[in-house]
């Protein structure tokens, strides 16, 4: 994943990966250096579990707060504002007609995405089809049981 691109957030998830790295600068990495530093005390390291055990906590850590890092440097925050757009783009909720089924999609920045809850990410090939397209529209789409047909039935 390259990192440097921007990343889409609506001001919720922006604020909840603040608090995120905020919480592992503030708690949790001094409570590892704690333990690191207990452990390192008890002597014979080539053997101590709970060392190793820190140490690679430590390290994930600082990977995560790191990758964190990346994403608020580079983030676009989302407008929850209604759209009144009438092309999808980030941010916006869609109704689509597929197989005599509707369902709607709140298009997100790859960080939110959870389909499940119909957040999709913008970078999946189901949001990258369905961005600068129109109500009414019909999109061919690959998935894995096969060539779909989706048309847009509403923009909100």
């Amino acid at each position: 994943m390259n990192t440097d691109r921007t990343q889409y957030l609506t001001q919720a998830k922006h604020e909840e990966l603040r608090q995120e790295i905020k919480h592992l600068q503030q708690q949790v990495i001094p409570e590892l250096a704690k333990r690191i530093d207990d452990a390192r005390q008890m002597g014979d390291l080539s053997e101590n579990a709970e060392y190793h055990a820190a140490r690679e906590e430590m390290a994930w850590t600082h990977s995560r707060v790191k990758k964190l890092a990346n994403i608020l440097q580079n983030v676009a925050l989302i407008s929850e504002e209604k759209k009144t757009s009438q092309v999808v783009e980030i941010g916006s909720s869609i109704v689509v007609s597929v197989n005599g089924k509707e369902k709607t999609y709140y298009i997100v920045g790859a960080q939110e995405a959870d389909p499940s809850s119909g957040k999709i990410s913008n970078e999946s090939p189901l949001g990258e089809a369905f961005l600068g397209r129109r109500k009414g529209e019909n999109i061919e789409i690959q998935v894995p049981v096969g060539k779909q047909i989706y048309t847009i039935v509403d923009i909100m």
